[in-house]
């Protein structure tokens, strides 16, 4: 079913997921909105800014030349014109139009920021093409090349381009005060760029001399501390809005209410980095790059607190250890995480070059801080960020406040609180990497960010995407595609009778969450070939459950998937296995022998699928969607699909067998 967000049947089943303290909490906010359309206060006066908060002596010598010879290339790519956004080429970059949604060739509109309709692509564009943009992420790389090579044109490119958003973007005005995790992110941005100009003569004259800026600064922080995420929305946005909220009152403590400001913006940090992430670490939205952007913007909000003298309760940093020790669990032996849940490539900090691995940085990262553990993988690659957040972080190990706290001893792959198993195969030939999926549908009432993916699987061969999760694709405006992206038929499981486990109320609503629970694990495999498994089920069908069992048998390579369905009536079948975009596949009747290349090697498996089913191969299809993988936000290729088509008919399984040769 396509739900449209905005119409009246949204806001009835939006208003469904929500309790009485939240429906509260709106109703002031509606008011607030109301007064605030009239009631523009001017920033208070400010006489004698300083900025304080600079980078030690010798931070930027440390910076790797490789990392530093990227980050040159992209910002000298910037100066030129030229970005990627989402799958879009810009070659506008050098004097932006800060409305334009160069996607549709659309304009925002102009007015009060709480009119503006900004889920609605017809009357905006799309509003994720605008936003990005004016995160002013693009700004903080060219502030670092400044600070990096001290070549001024880089500087006062990033001077022309924050005076002409500031001049366009009055507070209150326009699509850019409409979402408080704009706001949060473009603060933090704001705090490195002037940190990173520090040297540059006119840093002073473009921030805490000038008024327009101290205007703009000052009504970010007042609109944040105004209006946060609350319930059911508190999920990543809220840690953005806090992270941008508390950093801009350490660096810029220049007004009046910065005490408060920094106060509370802390407290809702520390809340809600607890209240957003298991005990295992893994992030409660169990969508993985969602965990990688709180977390980075958990260190972020951590290097402030230290580079201003601010104590940090001990939760906070010991949040961003476990999360940092789950991530070097969780990655394959190349370092990548699994693929789960929404992704639309939001970052927290950026000051890196393109070819920079996002995750390989950020346990870098964590060894800087928390100090690497003998099981974690190595990270052979550099990054400019690295060496920039250290700096201002205190060690872990050198924090008298930090509590002492038992790290695990041997790499986990089971996260019970997630339901989250990761079965592996030897890593001395090429590694098989298995992902099972047996935790809760989501994060909160509404789970906006999850998928109907319950006990999916998702394969890779030395890094190599085989049945590989589709990946999120886009989130406004092409209902039918977020749709297929988010479906059961989109992921690695089993469908019944043509239906979602989990019922869609709109983009970012499930009205209705199927319960996953798991019912074994035996995640280790023997040095002499013994055999992981795993078993989960859920009852997203209401009158059948599915119930699936997955083995992984190391010495014979070979990966053995039982699907079954229970329930009392015969119910019509569709089993999917979705293959990496560099899988191609032969099939015939119900066998499909699968070649790829990696690094130049030809490498093969064979996967035997269930004979009771009727298999077909679909590739590229629109109409209905079907046989997509997307890499990133607003990008999607086409890629092969098998679906076998059937009825389940009492205790009977499907078997699937996939074997890897060589």
């Amino acid at each position: 079913m396509t739900v449209s967000s905005g119409s009246p049947g949204w806001y009835l089943r939006r208003l469904s997921r929500m309790g009485p303290q939240e429906v509260a909490g709106r109703v002031g906010d509606a008011m607030r909105r109301r007064r605030w359309r009239s009631a523009r206060p001017d920033c208070p006066s400010v006489t004698g800014a300083r900025f304080t908060a600079v980078l030690p002596a010798g931070t930027i010598a440390a910076v790797p030349p490789d990392a530093a010879k990227r980050l040159i290339a992209e910002a000298d790519r910037l100066m030129a014109g030229y970005a990627e956004f989402f799958g879009v080429d810009r070659d506008d970059l050098a004097a932006p139009d800060w409305w334009y949604d160069p996607k549709t060739g659309r304009r925002a509109p102009w007015g009060y920021a709480f009119d503006v309709p900004y889920r609605n692509e017809d009357a905006v564009g799309d509003i994720k093409q605008i936003w990005e943009l004016s995160r002013h992420q693009y700004l903080t790389v060219l502030a670092a090349a400044y600070a990096i090579t001290g070549d001024e044109r880089y500087a006062e490119r990033v001077a022309e381009h924050l005076r002409s958003w500031w001049a366009a973007n009055a507070p209150l005005r326009g699509v850019h005060w409409t979402s408080g995790i704009e706001l949060g992110i473009r603060l933090l941005s704001w705090v490195w760029i002037r940190r990173l100009l520090d040297g540059w003569p006119g840093a002073a004259g473009l921030f805490e001399d000038n008024p327009v800026a101290l205007n703009q600064i000052w009504h970010h922080q007042r609109w944040l501390a105004a209006f946060p995420s609350r319930g059911s929305s508190a999920n990543n946005h809220v840690i953005a809005e806090a992270a941008g909220q508390f950093a801009a009152a350490c660096a810029f403590g220049w007004f009046p209410a910065s005490a408060r400001w920094r106060a509370d913006a802390l407290r809702s940090l520390e809340r809600h980095l607890r209240g957003n992430t298991f005990a295992s670490g893994l992030n409660r939205e169990l969508a993985t790059e969602y965990h990688g952007l709180v977390l980075e913007l958990g260190l972020a909000a951590v290097a402030e607190a230290d580079a201003a003298g601010v104590p940090v309760p001990a939760s906070v940093r010991l949040v961003l250890l476990r999360m940092t020790d789950v991530l070097a669990a969780i990655v394959d032996s190349r370092l990548r995480p699994p693929r789960q849940g929404d992704a639309d490539d939001g970052h927290g900090l950026v000051v890196d070059g393109a070819g920079t691995d996002r995750w390989a940085s950020l346990l870098a990262t964590g060894d800087a801080v928390f100090g690497r553990l003998a099981w974690w993988p190595a990270v052979t690659g550099t990054d400019v960020r690295t060496p920039l957040l250290a700096a201002l972080i205190r060690p872990y190990s050198k924090d008298s406040t930090a509590p002492a706290v038992t790290r695990p001893a041997s790499r986990p792959a089971h996260f019970a609180d997630a339901g989250m198993t990761i079965l592996r195969g030897p890593e001395e030939t090429a590694e098989i990497w298995c992902r099972c999926d047996g935790g809760p549908h989501g994060f909160l009432s509404i789970a906006a960010h999850a998928h109907a993916d319950a006990l999916s699987v998702e394969v890779r061969h030395d890094g190599v995407d085989v049945l590989a999760d589709p990946g999120t694709y886009c989130y406004h405006g092409q209902p039918e595609w977020r749709q297929y992206f988010r479906s059961t038929l989109g992921h690695n499981t089993l469908q019944l009778d043509g239906g979602d486990q989990s019922v869609s109320g709109g983009p970012f609503l499930w009205t209705r969450h199927a319960r996953s629970r798991v019912l074994a694990v035996d995640t280790s495999v023997a040095s002499d070939g013994g055999t992981a498994r795993w078993c989960a089920e859920h009852d997203g069908y209401q009158r059948s459950v599915h119930r699936r069992r997955v083995e992984l048998t190391a010495a014979s390579r070979e990966l053995r998937v039982v699907d079954e369905v229970h329930g009392p009536h015969r119910a019509k079948v569709h089993l999917a296995f979705h293959l990496g975009p560099a899988i191609a596949a032969d099939l015939v009747g119900n066998r499909a022998v699968l070649t790829w290349t990696r690094d130049g090697e030809d490498r093969s498996a064979v996967l035997d699928l269930p004979g009771q089913l009727s298999w077909r191969a679909h590739r590229g299809e629109s109409d209905p969607p079907l046989g997509w993988y997307s890499a990133g936000f607003g990008r999607k290729e086409p890629t092969t699909t098998l679906v076998g088509t059937g009825f389940a008919d009492g205790a009977e399984g499907f078997t699937t067998v996939l074997r890897f040769r060589g």
